[in-house]
């Protein structure tokens, strides 16, 4: 197939469909346009079906994840790229003409007849209040809240003697009733969607597209066989009145605005998008509630009534077949990796349908991809520990000077819809017999609940990395920073992002397609994209040479990868711990199950990090080395029964300088590092001699403890990635020191009283009784050594005395701070410091006021 397709060129089914709607007056999204393509292949599928290039009013058909060449100036191509929507300074007539058919509405721009619900006419937000608060579950929490105040007035002798008081009752109860009615309505009208015109919304179509092919000149890419098998998904909705929820990634605030943009232009019903109301600021903030946005608070504290109102709304959506949007990681991804799923609007939607109150939903995981992500130095600044800024119009406003750069395209997959009331069916066909029996009411029990809701998130999470496509610049930010050395010559680089190309695809992954592109031209374009400020070129030299010049920011590409290799990572920083002895093939060979028990070791601490393969350690491990084995980087030693007995690395990569094995290790080193330094800030949590009474410490003040340790660590050149500092990985570590019980933690719910932490007891370290310094030995400088063993070492390499001194006085005197601050006479986090146990108790008396 040509590169892209041409008029002349033999038209198919799906090819007559694009060229339509590239007529100047196309057929209407609600007809029957073309015939999916065939889906009996899937892997085949992948090479074969073509990219779809959105861009502004023009929508081209290229091969499977199509890289456009570089074309010579004479030809202008990459100028077109840009002038595909016109420009008034270039073109105002033709401008003109764009503004007026958006505005009038001819074509696919009028948006009737769409796939789904009835959306954008006037009374829409009426007719949702109504709807909403005439739900059964809202009535009834508004007068379970009504009942219990009564009550407690009625305890307080607040409703008179015991003549008048049935009669003050009733009227008392009807007052709250009405005045809490009152609340629930203006609560939902600043929360809903307000989907009320047409115009408005084809309007805000033509403006964020402009704005959008600014910044992402090459469009928005998406497959034609999986936009095709949506648009077949959504007929099959509308007919059933079942809703189409969208989860996608979430690592930048374009994510939303492309997904709405494509289920325009496809002439599918828009979704109402759950979004903060963090972003609910004057003039962006009624533009998105009218495009789309539901808002909600950042977090529900113990509002019954806001949490019952959010439950009856999503309830209203479904009911009726509205689609629906929340991005199954919460926030944005910092780090460039998918998140662990969070699991508070997912609760709302499981319970819309395990409760029988919404027959089904059809589930749509979506994957994000950019060439450049626009909020990545901001993102820098917060992983490092400024605070967040709050969004604000003149913030939004300022940003408008990265659309005039070239960051590339946004590439949208979606995997395969599948019902929700289907998972929740097989997921309790998998359960023992015993539990077959059980009622639906212990069908909804907490323990299955519970049970539920992490298998669907991780369900997501899985099926959103299957359809995801590594982009050029993640190739390239991976390859630089994998690779020993200041820097890499352009023939290197170029042969390790085809070889890294080609262990995506046998990882079952996606990878931008070259279509016949020389693979120079593609890492050229990735370089133009990414920037001299992510990485640097030395000219003057017989080979150009590129290096890394913020690695902390590239580490945000890099991470778009690691999720392919996960498994392969894990297994050679478990052998690292052998090959960076040293020595011969025997020194630096592992038994199988010392290997087998520090792969554990290492899955467990990052189960918060990574998404693994569900079959199992033994059998996943096990995997992993015979196709580490077929690739020849490392060989296993067995017995007759085939059962491995040791490991080591082939004659193949020894004379490579073990290239490939140090790939997977630089992959995972930054994570261990991070952990490590965790693990490490923790051994100054030991409390001092001089500390009789016991000390809760603030958790967010121990993380930012933490972060400064590492710093000083990388400067001092004890930590080898200055990305192990950033927050969200720290923040993951001590999740998991949570939940092995090294830390005691407790969270507070006021946004005024910290959450603090303390050392489990067992875990706390010993002090010199003579010198006061901790004592490098216990559980938890064992647990510290565990790590340590596969961690890459800084300049005091092999030398553990440094750790155990130097280091850990560091980590205690940060930590010595950290009482100072909590025991400071007058202070007022010291009230947040008392023991949880008392806290509770002043918490209990608060709330029994109501």
């Amino acid at each position: 197939m040509s590169p892209a397709k041409t008029e002349s060129s033999p038209a198919s089914a799906p090819d007559i469909f694009w060229e339509c709607w590239e007529q100047e007056d196309p057929p209407t999204p609600g007809e029957d346009l073309a015939t999916p393509f065939p889906t009996s292949n899937k892997h085949a599928d992948r090479e074969i079906c073509e990219d779809l290039d959105i861009l502004g009013d023009r929508v081209t058909i290229h091969p499977t994840g199509y890289v456009e060449p570089r074309a010579t100036q004479d030809e202008g191509h990459d100028r077109n790229l840009v002038e595909n929507m016109a420009r008034f300074r270039e073109s105002p007539l033709d401008f003109l003409r764009e503004v007026s058919l958006h505005v009038s509405g001819i074509g696919w721009r009028a948006y009737d007849q769409v796939l789904g619900q009835p959306i954008f006419y006037s009374g829409f937000s009426e007719n949702m209040k109504v709807a909403v608060m005439k739900t059964p579950m809202l009535r009834r929490r508004i007068e379970d809240l009504a009942q219990r105040r009564v009550e407690v007035e009625e305890q307080s002798g607040l409703l008179g003697d015991e003549k008048d008081r049935i009669v003050n009752k009733f009227r008392r109860k009807t007052e709250i009733e009405m005045s809490l009615h009152d609340v629930a309505l203006e609560l939902t009208d600043g929360m809903i969607c307000k989907m009320e015109s047409k115009r408005f919304i084809r309007g805000a179509y033509y403006l964020c597209t402009q704005l959008l092919t600014r910044a992402y000149h090459q469009g928005i890419h998406v497959s034609s066989e999986e936009v095709l098998r949506l648009r077949s998904v959504a007929e099959q909705a509308a007919k059933k009145k079942h809703s189409i929820v969208f989860l996608p990634c979430h690592r930048s605030h374009v994510d939303y605005v492309s997904l709405q943009l494509i289920c325009y232009r496809l002439g599918i019903a828009l979704p109402t998008v759950v979004a903060g109301d963090n972003l609910n600021f004057p003039v962006l903030g009624s533009f998105l509630q009218h495009a789309g946005a539901m808002w909600i608070r950042r977090s529900f504290g113990d509002d019954a009534l806001y949490t019952t109102l959010v439950q009856s709304y999503i309830d209203t959506l479904l009911q009726n077949g509205f689609n629906f949007e929340c991005f199954i990681e919460g926030g944005r991804s910092r780090t460039g990796k998918l998140l662990s799923p969070k699991f508070g609007i997912l609760s709302f939607l499981l319970d819309s349908v395990l409760s029988g109150r919404v027959d089904d939903a059809i589930i749509c995981p979506v994957s994000t991809q950019y060439d450049k992500v626009i909020e990545t130095e901001s993102y820098i600044s917060e992983l490092l520990g400024q605070p967040k800024p709050k969004e604000n119009l003149q913030d939004f406003l300022s940003a408008s000077s990265v659309l005039s750069l070239k960051l590339g395209r946004v590439d949208v997959r979606f995997h395969e819809p599948w019902s929700l009331r289907d998972f929740i069916e097989g997921q309790q066909a998998r359960k023992d017999q015993s539990l077959e029996t059980e009622s639906p009411t212990e069908m909804q029990s907490s323990e299955n609940r519970v049970r539920l809701l992490r298998t669907l998130g991780f369900k997501v999470l899985s099926d959103i990395n299957a359809v995801s496509v590594v982009m050029p610049t993640a190739l390239i930010g991976t390859v630089l920073l994998t690779l020993r050395g200041r820097g890499v010559g352009k023939s290197e680089l170029i042969r390790r992002v085809e070889w890294l190309s080609e262990r995506v695809r046998n990882k079952g992954g996606r990878v931008a397609h070259f279509a016949g592109a020389p693979t120079e031209i593609v890492v050229n374009r990735g370089l133009e994209v990414l920037g001299s400020g992510l990485v640097g070129v030395i000219d003057g030299l017989p080979e150009t040479t590129y290096y890394a010049v913020d690695r902390f920011q590239l580490s945000f590409y890099r991470n778009m990868t690691i999720h392919l290799f996960v498994t392969e990572a894990l297994v050679s920083a478990a052998m690292y711990t052998r090959v960076k002895q040293g020595g011969g093939p025997d020194n630096q060979s592992i038994s199988f199950d010392r290997l087998y028990d520090q792969v554990s070791f290492l899955s467990q601490l990052f189960r918060g990090e990574f998404i693994y393969p569900t079959a199992g350690l033994l059998a996943n491990l096990n995997a992993t080395l015979r196709g580490l084995e077929r690739d020849d980087v490392i060989t296993v030693s067995r017995d007759p029964a085939e059962k491995a007995l040791s490991v080591g690395l082939s004659v193949t990569e020894r004379k490579n300088g073990r290239e490939n094995f140090d790939f997977y290790c630089f992959l995972i080193w930054p994570f261990i590092e991070s952990t490590w330094l965790g693990a490490v800030a923790l051994m100054g949590l030991t409390p001092p001699l001089e500390q009789t009474n016991e000390l809760w410490l603030d958790v967010a003040k121990t993380q930012d403890a933490a972060q400064l340790l590492g710093k000083t660590l990388y400067h001092q050149g004890d930590l080898s990635y200055f990305e192990a500092v950033n927050k969200e990985t720290l923040k993951n570590a001590f999740q998991i020191f949570e939940d092995e019980g090294i830390v005691n933690l407790h969270r507070s719910k006021d946004k005024k009283v910290p959450s603090t932490i303390k050392l489990a007891e067992g875990w706390t370290p010993k002090r010199d009784p003579a010198t006061g310094n901790i004592i490098p030995e216990g559980p938890l400088w064992s647990f510290i050594e565990t790590i340590a063993n596969s961690r890459r070492e800084g300049k005091n390499r092999r030398d553990g005395a440094t750790v155990s001194t130097r280091v850990l006085v560091l980590a205690d005197k940060v930590g010595r701070q950290l009482f100072e601050s909590a025991a400071a006479p007058g202070d007022a986090a010291v009230d947040a410091m008392r023991t949880p146990k008392k806290r509770r108790r002043k918490d209990m008396q608060t709330k029994a006021r109501l």
